[in-house]
């Protein structure tokens, strides 16, 4: 107990810190870019750190071979890979505050599980 009234103290102390480290963090989170592809790059996806999907490119092949229900699954696959990826340098992003502002390991910033 007391020790959780610690770090409670701790974050107290660090506001200022924290405030400075979040807005660097979400000027970092608008710069990531992360792409999936599928069908061997018949289209590609690219999201970004505020998990939108901002490009979607797609092969003239997918389109000549008129199978919409394969080409809806490619798009939801690069998607999903896209948006994977992001996500993980979401995680990669907010570990490395946490870790500079002296949370402890684990510590999930609201917003952003």
């Amino acid at each position: 107990m007391f020790k959780e009234m610690g770090q409670i103290a701790n974050l107290m102390r660090n506001l200022p810190k924290m405030k400075e480290q979040m807005e660097e963090l979400q000027t970092k989170l608008e710069k990531i870019h992360a792409d999936g592809d599928s069908g061997a790059g018949m289209v590609r996806v690219r999201a970004n750190g505020k998990m939108e999907i901002v490009s979607i490119n797609i092969s003239e092949e997918v389109f000549r071979m008129q199978d919409k229900p394969c080409l809806e699954e490619l798009v939801r696959s690069a998607s999903n890979q896209a948006l994977a990826k992001a996500k993980l340098a979401i995680a990669e992003e907010t570990a490395k505050m946490s870790q500079s502002l002296g949370l402890p390991g684990g510590f999930q910033l609201p917003g952003f599980s």
